[in-house]
């Protein structure tokens, strides 16, 4: 197998390099395509230079990315993500078998070794074997590796059920809430497909009034609805009292798969459960009207995630140390002593 391998330090470069290959059709994995990564570094990382490492399998074809960003100390990366990210790692492409990602990912850290001395991923995801790859090939190159969970993330396998089929599943306090209190308090809901200045207005509002602190980027997010809604891939729920919207949520829904990005209702209407009944009405047009197979709550082991949810998953931080640079040692040995530690530790509780 020949590999090509290549490193970038500007999107501008990426974007000539990468073609078609990070867009919406190409890669179905949002928080892996151009534009989210470009968009949110500009809005929310821009402070932080990038580190793109790109290899790619000549004879097939296949490739992998990873999109880092620089740290305060040189040769130190961590993944381009924040808390608008569901996942980070390698993102693949093209047609390949474990085999061939192996291969792709042992040239990625080679590359990355001559480039710096320490990276840092999390909510790295495992169920295509990402995880266990990155873990393995970092290791056969021969850098040292940290590994462990770091969160979950709430997922729905929708199976071909409809609406109906599904929610007559969920719990019965909730289902009886919605249909109590929509009725009650005169609760009444909208799914737009697009972002207009009245609704995102309407979704600000909400935000303000809520529980939530301050957005980190407005800007990003409203970027992200109108990217999402020229692609009709946008899912922008409010609920409404009086003409007053009180509850709202961003969700996304594409190739298949739909996302919930944010949520918020005012915490003055909290008795009125609209966040819940806009939750139910956002379930029931993905479900029934986009046929979504797979919804996606975030990462986040909150406890309402599962009375919607039925699955949770496993996400890990990796951290990864090239032992040949004196300058990843203190880390090591700070690591190292805190294993022994913990090793003696246990001990004593077991002895």
């Amino acid at each position: 197998m020949h590999v090509f391998g290549e490193s970038f330090d500007n999107f501008e470069s990426v974007a000539q390099f990468a073609g078609a290959k990070l867009s919406r059709q190409r890669q179905t994995n949002l928080f892996f395509r151009y534009s989210w990564l470009e968009s949110l570094h500009r809005h929310c990382l821009n402070d932080r230079a990038i580190k793109v490492y790109y290899v790619e399998a000549i004879d097939s074809k296949a490739h992998v990315w990873l999109f880092l960003v620089n740290e305060k100390l040189p040769g130190r990366h961590s993944a381009l993500s924040n808390f608008y990210s569901f996942v980070s790692g390698p993102a693949f492409g093209g047609d390949y078998d474990e085999i061939t990602k192996l291969a792709l990912l042992r040239e990625l850290a080679t590359i990355a070794a001559s480039n710096g001395h320490k990276i840092a991923l999390h909510d790295v995801p495992d169920e295509n074997g990402e995880a266990t790859l990155m873990r393995r090939a970092f290791r056969l190159t021969g850098w040292q590796v940290r590994h462990e969970q770091c969160d979950v993330n709430h997922i729905l396998h929708v199976n071909g059920r409809s609406f109906d089929d599904y929610w007559r599943t969920r719990p019965g306090q909730m289902r009886s809430t919605v249909r109590r209190k929509a009725r009650s308090h005169g609760i009444t809901t909208r799914i737009d497909t697009q972002i207009t200045k009245e609704n995102w207005r309407d979704y600000r509002d909400v935000y303000r009034r809520s529980w939530k602190p301050d957005e980190a980027s407005f800007d990003f997010l409203h970027e992200l609805a109108v990217n999402e809604g020229a692609a009709n891939a946008l899912r922008l729920g409010l609920a409404y009292k009086d003409g007053r919207a009180i509850a709202a949520q961003l969700w996304t829904v594409d190739h298949g798969i739909a996302l919930i990005h944010k949520l918020a209702y005012d915490e003055d209407e909290k008795k009125s459960s609209a966040g819940t009944i806009l939750s139910a009405a956002l379930f029931q047009h993905i479900i029934d009207n986009d046929k979504a197979r797979l919804i996606d709550f975030g990462t986040g082991d909150d406890g309402y995630k599962a009375d919607w949810m039925e699955t949770a998953r496993p996400r890990y931080r990796q951290v990864y140390y090239w032992p040949h640079s004196p300058f990843a040692w203190p880390d090591l040995a700070w690591h190292g002593t805190k294993r022994f530690i913990s090793g003696l530790v246990e001990k004593s509780l077991n002895d």
